[in-house]
């Protein structure tokens, strides 16, 4: 059965976009913060660490990805089964490209010619049946959906855009797409379902391996790309510890910085996110995040959820979905330097580099 958490307020995404502060101003980034909970996509200016513009009218949106160019901004969302496509400066709507059910997170490929969303339910059978539909980015028509038998969540692609890596939590597996054959490569087979995914490349461009979240492991598995096979699964510490598995799974947001040097992992039982160095992965520190205060009780974890970075590699942003909070960590000093605000159940954070 299909999965929508409110109605379908289809009239008042196209009607209801306004957006909450001027024109932008000179920057080089924005970090575009998709309010899961609510209706609204809160746009941050690393320069500043301040919210600098909200969208609004867009029931329960997943994910923000962007043309190579910034001109265009592709927009994911549960209440209708098409991903939106807005021109990022006028803020009006291109098309409203048909899917195949039920997105979660989607991607683009280096050269822009493709974007790849991952369908969590086609609504065609009684189980979560899945796909992953690829979208021609200059007709914007969808031009193959590949069905998988159990939905996809999260999505990487490797930098020469050759392959997709898409997991499915409750699936358990990771499917690698040949985007250009359009068809199914390998999988990998696990014991538990399968949450954010990261690709490394190699210098060329090729994959070199997959770290993979996993929804009942504290920690990450580690697949190396030439033999489709997991090679590694990494354990974080024990300590700290005590804040339970929060939503959706232990373990939830991960992401590589941009020098390639370091992984960033999070822990929603320690609260934190772990730091490792690449290629070696030996741990080198941890963050602690935002917690969730409850009047009279102890605070509960913050839910950290996703992992951004600045285009210069400076900063990294983590959203913790039960703070309504971005928190910005100086990658070098490995410690939040601010909390941005911003709206409900914060969730998937991408980078925009400006033009």
């Amino acid at each position: 059965m299909k999965k929508y958490f409110c109605g379908r307020w289809d009239v008042r995404l196209l009607l209801g976009l306004l957006f909450a502060a001027g024109p932008l101003a000179a920057s080089t980034a924005r970090i575009y913060v998709t309010n899961r909970g609510g209706t609204t996509i809160s746009i941050i200016d690393p320069a500043t660490n301040k919210v600098v513009e909200v969208i609004k009218g867009i029931e329960s949106p997943e994910v923000v990805r962007f043309s190579p160019d910034g001109s265009r901004l592709y927009i994911a969302n549960r209440s209708v089964d098409v991903l939106y496509v807005m021109d990022r400066k006028s803020g009006k709507y291109i098309k409203k490209v048909p899917l195949s059910g039920w997105a979660n997170d989607a991607a683009v490929t280096s050269d822009g010619k493709l974007i790849v969303v991952c369908i969590r339910n086609t609504g065609q059978e009684a189980v979560d049946v899945g796909a992953l539909d690829i979208i021609d980015a200059k007709s914007l028509e969808k031009v193959k959906s590949i069905p998988v038998r159990r939905g996809l969540h999260d999505v990487s692609l490797t930098d020469d855009g050759k392959f997709a890596a898409a997991g499915s939590p409750p699936g358990q597996f990771i499917t690698v797409f040949d985007l250009q054959k359009m068809e199914i490569a390998w999988e990998v087979n696990y014991d538990q379902g399968v949450l954010p995914v990261i690709i490394e490349s190699n210098p060329d461009g090729s994959g070199n391996r997959i770290f993979a979240q996993l929804n009942r492991t504290n920690g990450f598995s580690v697949v190396d790309f030439a033999t489709h096979k997991e090679v590694a699964r990494i354990k974080n510490p024990d300590e700290p510890s005590g804040f339970g598995p929060g939503c959706e799974g232990i373990s939830h947001g991960i992401g590589i910085s941009p020098d390639h040097k370091t992984l960033w992992t999070n822990s929603r039982p320690a609260n934190a996110v772990f730091v490792y160095s690449l290629p070696d992965l030996k741990l080198l520190g941890h963050v602690s995040l935002p917690e969730t205060p409850v009047p009279g009780k102890a605070p509960r974890g913050g839910g950290p959820a996703w992992i951004t970075f600045s285009p210069d590699g400076r900063t990294v942003y983590d959203s913790t979905c039960g703070t309504k909070s971005i928190s910005a960590i100086d990658v070098e000093a490995m410690k939040e330097i601010t909390r941005i605000p911003v709206g409900e159940m914060p969730d998937r954070i991408s980078t925009l580099t400006l033009p």
